[in-house]
């Protein structure tokens, strides 16, 4: 996946995440798969997604655990 591919698909993401309140972890893979981001980088959208307003949420519509603390440390 291009970087411009990525920008893309991050900024669908937050608009529909802002919109809706909410993305499922499912949702957020089909846009962005494994490779597509390193893990700073999924990190910092998870991070950067909740502090927007919106929940992640794990296949049963429960909000996803996802860890705090930066992949540095």
């Amino acid at each position: 996946m291009k970087t411009s591919d990525t920008h893309r698909a991050r900024k669908a993401l937050f608009q529909r995440g802002i919109q809706r309140g909410a993305l499922s972890l499912g949702e957020i893979d089909a846009a962005l798969p494994g490779d597509a981001l390193s893990p700073a980088e999924r990190w910092l959208l998870f991070y950067s997604l909740r502090a927007a307003g919106v929940e992640i949420l794990d296949d049963n519509g429960a909000e996803a655990p996802v860890d705090d603390r930066s992949p540095d440390g």
